[in-house]
């Protein structure tokens, strides 16, 4: 037996996962506050942080990580928020995530795979890979 989704928890998730790829930092924080779970994530395993850094909001994905949620959450095909902001070029999220305690080794590819993928020398330099 399938349960049926509440269409109003369903648009609200939604508009949630909206605000992280905008990175609005004070209304997630304000969501998480109010007992959205930090680690929240879509259809696709993508959790709040994963939006948050692919699309560039260091500010968002601050606020996430003090709040709980988790730097090294992988989505459904093994992908970190860490080696989703190397992939995008997101300095300021990578130095967010790092400061996070996110692991550069973690995830498929991880995030030093994905720097030697692109030659980002500095990148393997700041994550210890030389």
């Amino acid at each position: 037996m399938s349960e049926e989704l509440d269409p109003e928890v369903v648009e609200l998730a939604a508009k949630i996962f909206e605000l992280a790829r905008q990175g609005d930092a004070e209304a997630l924080a304000a969501y998480v506050d109010a007992g959205v779970p930090a680690n929240l994530t879509n259809d696709r395993g993508d959790s709040l942080v994963m939006l948050a850094a692919y699309h560039g909001h260091a500010g968002a994905v601050s606020a996430l990580l003090a709040r709980g949620a988790e730097a090294d959450r992988a989505n459904d095909r093994g992908q970190t928020p860490l080696a989703g902001a190397v992939f995008k070029g997101e300095d300021a999220v990578i130095k967010a995530l790092l400061a996070g305690g996110a692991d550069p080794s973690a995830g498929t590819p991880s995030a030093v795979d994905t720097a030697r993928m692109f030659g980002k020398a500095d990148l393997l330099a700041l994550f210890g890979a030389n």
